[in-house]
């Protein structure tokens, strides 16, 4: 059984791995979106919030000091939620759909995130 927990981690840090690349190299078609959404100083934060994914999501996978890992991945996921999916203050349907979808996900995520902070990354872990 203890497979399934690595599984399990592969497949939540992949999400993050694979963002916070994203961030890195494409800064100047994500900051007009946070711009957009109230960000300031947004090609810094972009950078700020890729290196948090990056960083949370490959200490997951590593099982390489997790409490620190999941603690970055929750500080980027809810004001993430509550500041770029604020689905309750739009009007058109299907962005309000799209937002709130990604809204309940980041927070699903963030609690995730949580119990990895909790429970720890054990088994097959580098630093346990």
């Amino acid at each position: 059984m203890d497979i399934l927990v690595v599984i399990g981690r592969i497949l939540f840090s992949a999400i993050f791995i694979r963002s916070g690349v994203q961030h890195f190299t494409r800064v100047a078609m994500m900051s007009p979106y946070a711009g957009a959404k109230g960000v300031p100083a947004t090609k810094f934060m972009v950078r700020l919030t890729g290196a948090m994914m990056f960083v949370g999501g490959i200490s997951v996978l590593l099982g390489a000091y997790v409490h620190i890992g999941a603690a970055l991945l929750v500080i980027f996921l809810i004001p993430t939620a509550i500041i770029m999916h604020n689905y309750w203050t739009l009007t058109d349907p299907m962005a309000r759909a799209n937002d709130q979808a990604h809204f309940i996900k980041d927070l699903a995520l963030a609690g995730a995130a949580l119990l990895i902070w909790y429970f720890g990354s054990e088994p097959l872990s580098l630093v346990p």
